[in-house]
């Protein structure tokens, strides 16, 4: 008796196959319409590049707009230090009220008949400048004993936060009616817009929440970089076409590393800091910023991320952006 292997399972001549997913580097800067997720955001990056990796740095939420970098490849390994960039906001507080969530999203838990002037706004902008004490939002994806706090928040259970550090590098109003003002803002890593506002509405005793917010800039990138929905989605004649179209829209890998120092190696401690392996810098090639992180490049490619201690750079992420 014999004994058939069964078939392997065939694609029906109806199903179109999958394009095999690609090694795709590098940054796109999308531009986030309100409605959507930042994960929903990615998953159109990724499909639309047919990407084997992708991510992003810094969610938007759905009611929010704008700048959400999303990384390709070999550019999520640079994440760490966009997200620990400047940002920059554009948003509208609407005086009168106050809800759970500090935003649209939630209900009214507080109301004011109060409405600010330009003035006695323009007022308190001094105090929430500079290095100040925030707390969060309760509906902030903060974890307490490993719970994220929105979770909590919503199935009814007490949230308390404490305050922390945050800076505020610039605050200054764009536009001002009777009912609501405009303002940027420009914040480091950790900042809330939200309650930017909620405790503005409390300092002016009128109550106020977030009814806009856009984001303009996240670390190096800003609306100079933005791609649209309609951007990826464009129709071109040809598959070469699309592919140019496309590359043309991604911002190299570097371009998450400009904050750091650059430094140049030969190709033979390229090859050895590709392997894991720490080089030795001697006479002309011992930098002055020990035991800071620095991009290495080699005839400028990007090859890795390092730190150098005493006369060694040992590598901390390697890149391989062939693909």
């Amino acid at each position: 008796m014999t004994h058939e292997s069964p078939p392997s399972a065939q694609p029906r001549p109806d199903q179109p196959t999958r394009p095999k997913k690609r090694d795709v580097h590098g940054w796109l800067i999308f531009d986030k319409p309100v409605g959507m997720t930042s994960t929903h955001a990615v998953a159109l990056a990724k499909r639309a590049f047919n990407a084997k990796k992708a991510g992003h740095a810094g969610t938007l939420d759905p009611l929010a707009s704008g700048c959400l970098p999303i990384a390709l490849g070999e550019a999520t390994k640079t994440v760490p230090f966009i997200m620990d960039g400047q940002k920059a906001y554009r948003f509208t507080i609407t005086w009168g009220a106050e809800t759970d969530t500090d935003d649209t999203e939630g209900r009214i838990i507080n109301t004011s008949d109060k409405r600010p002037s330009r003035e006695e706004v323009e007022a308190l902008l001094p105090r929430f400048t500079g290095t100040i004490q925030q707390v969060p939002p309760k509906f902030s994806a903060i974890k307490i004993a490993g719970e994220r706090a929105y979770d909590l928040a919503r199935e009814g259970e007490a949230v308390v936060l404490e305050a922390r550090e945050v800076v505020i590098d610039q605050l200054e109003i764009i536009a001002h009616s009777e009912t609501s003002t405009t303002l940027e803002a420009r914040c480091g890593k950790g900042t809330y817009v939200r309650a930017i506002a909620r405790d503005m509405g409390q300092a002016l005793g009128c109550y106020g929440y977030v009814t806009a917010l856009r984001r303009m800039q996240v670390g190096p990138f800003t609306a100079d970089d933005f791609v649209t929905p309609e951007d990826l989605s464009a129709e071109m004649p040809d598959h070469a076409a699309l592919q140019a179209h496309l590359a043309g829209l991604l911002q190299p890998v570097e371009r998450g590393l400009q904050e750091l120092f650059a430094h140049e190696v030969t190709r033979s401690d390229a090859g050895r800091l590709r392997r894991g392996q720490g080089v030795i810098l001697r006479g002309r090639d011992s930098p002055i910023y020990d035991e800071r992180m620095v991009a290495v490049f080699c005839a400028g490619d990007l090859v890795a991320i390092g730190q150098i201690e005493g006369a060694e750079l040992r590598p901390h992420r390697v890149f391989n952006l062939a693909g």
